[in-house]
């Protein structure tokens, strides 16, 4: 097999992480002005020491290294399933439904939610502790989190029709 530059431990497992998390870190601090406005210098700085932060673990890169191929898979699924989705619609006029974008962010969540487990590890140790005690105290716990999950859902999204209610009142 050729080795290329890109192919190379020093960029793959240093240089391209340390981008990946400098960019991301530096744009979420330019975009939500955390650190004040117009302070792109305090912003890069932070970047910088993050993305150094994370190449200094090899855990982190691992994971991230890692996370990257789930992470191209799942665009290329998205892009067919956008193609697919789009050639019922007139050019130009795409739009996605809110279902199918909520839809979309739900299973984007959960496979993110799941690859991070088990590259981290928490997928097993969550497996082992489900079958090798009774399960029972486990699934209780899960169903009491999901109804107050539901509850809060609930009280958050049936406050505006309230709302509503009594100003047409």
């Amino acid at each position: 097999m050729v080795q290329t530059i890109l192919s190379s431990p020093l960029v793959v497992e240093v240089l391209l992480p340390f981008l990946l998390v400098f960019t991301l870190v530096f744009a979420i601090l330019q975009k939500t002005k955390i650190l004040g406005d117009g302070k792109k210098q305090i912003d890069a700085i932070v970047g910088l020491v993050v993305g150094l932060l994370v190449i200094a673990f090899a855990s982190a890169t691992g994971i991230i290294i890692n996370l990257i191929p789930i992470l191209a898979i799942g665009l290329v699924v998205l892009l067919v399933f956008m193609l697919l989705y789009g050639m019922t619609f007139q050019p130009g006029d795409f739009k996605l439904n809110k279902w199918i974008q909520g839809g979309i962010g739900i299973v984007a969540g959960i496979v993110v939610i799941i690859t991070v487990l088990i590259l981290t590890g928490g997928w097993d140790y969550l497996w082992d502790l489900y079958y090798t005690s009774d399960g029972s105290s486990i699934t209780a716990n899960i169903i009491i989190v999901i109804v107050i999950i539901v509850a809060i859902v609930a009280v958050i999204f049936g406050e505006g029709k309230d709302k509503d209610k009594k100003k047409d009142g």
